[in-house]
């Protein structure tokens, strides 16, 4: 019997098998190529570093545009590169499609483009077979001095973990969106589900911002956990850097609404969607310079662990005991749409 594969994010030795046996043709100005836990490419020009991605929107209906520019931006950012080009491609439901929703759309990805800086340069689109929800799939590109250019993979023992913001932003919006009928009949009021629904916004589910302020100072990785949520993110991290971490559970910042709608649906909070989130690895000395410059732009964040030598494993603290930090490529946004 054939195994068919989970929802979510595909099995990470999988991954890392396939990515190893199918390189395709090897270029010695990739800088830095597909592997787990690295979100964007990197490739060497003269005097720079392109920075390359690829991230589709599949949970989100609502605002789709919009959040495939801004989930790709963020990718190019915690690389420290200014998000500068984008390209979508736009596949839409054979028989529901309209020229209204193509052109909402299209007014939602040129609005974020905007308001961040960014281009359009191209892109695709099309009426497809065997889809239920509109799909936007986007390619961000931007660019980076050599010399302030940031992985993933580069955290060292030593180093605190810092956090921005929260976990669940985006958790918090697609839930209060894609349920919002659902949650009327359960009781919530309107202006509950507008604030959640507004998460996009405020918190909002851009770290461009974060990252970019970030690397003013010596980062050694950034990373912004998306599908898998924090716990995820963090495990991304630490096997990009063959490193180790504990992290301090109590310190997570997760906001009422975000605790309050996990809850109502059942949803570890630790494994749920987070865009808006940053986590960045940097010295003591580097991280109390970028916690104070956070502090000042009045962006919320939280140092939530340290990092370890490989051999600790990946451990959190919480009332004071110590455990495993359990992950899952498999979000649990996905069990609202079950």
């Amino acid at each position: 019997m054939v195994k068919k594969l989970p929802l979510g994010k595909l099995n990470f030795d999988l991954l890392e098998r396939l990515l190893g046996k199918y390189p395709g043709v090897m270029d010695e100005r990739l800088v830095v190529g597909p592997r787990v836990g690295e979100d964007a490419a990197v490739i060497d020009f003269p005097d720079r570093y392109l920075v390359a991605k690829t991230d589709p929107i599949t949970y989100a209906m609502d605002e789709i545009g919009w959040y495939a520019v801004h989930i790709n931006a963020n990718d190019v950012a915690i690389r420290g590169a200014k998000p500068r080009w984008f390209q979508p491609a736009i596949l839409l439901p054979e028989g529901r499609a309209t020229e209204d929703v193509v052109e909402e759309i299209f007014g939602q990805i040129s609005r974020a483009c905007r308001d961040m800086g960014i281009t359009i340069v191209g892109g695709h689109t099309e009426i497809s077979p065997g889809l239920d929800r509109p799909i936007v799939v986007g390619s961000m590109f931007g660019e980076v001095e050599k010399a302030k250019l940031v992985t993933t993979s580069g955290a060292r023992t030593g180093d605190n973990i810092l956090l921005t913001k929260g976990i669940v932003i985006e958790g918090t919006a697609i839930i209060a969106r894609e349920k919002r009928e659902d949650l009327r009949k359960r009781g919530y009021d309107e202006g509950f589900l507008q604030r959640c629904m507004d998460y996009l916004y405020e918190p909002g589910i851009s770290v461009v911002k974060d990252a970019l302020l970030a690397n003013q100072f010596e980062i050694h990785s950034m990373h912004d956990p998306t599908e898998g949520g924090l716990a995820t993110g963090l495990y991304e991290m630490a096997r990009a850097s063959r490193v180790g971490m504990l992290i301090y559970g109590d310190k997570i910042d997760l906001l009422p609404d975000s605790e309050r709608l996990c809850a109502e649906y059942g949803l570890n909070p630790l494994g749920t969607i987070t865009s808006g989130s940053l986590v960045l690895a940097a010295d003591p000395e580097n991280a109390q310079k970028v916690l104070e410059a956070y502090l000042n732009a009045d962006i919320r964040v939280s140092v939530i662990g340290r990092i370890e030598e490989k051999s600790f494993g990946i451990k959190i603290l919480r009332d004071g005991k110590i455990g495993d930090l359990k992950w899952s490529e498999k979000d649990e946004i996905t069990r609202i749409f079950e």
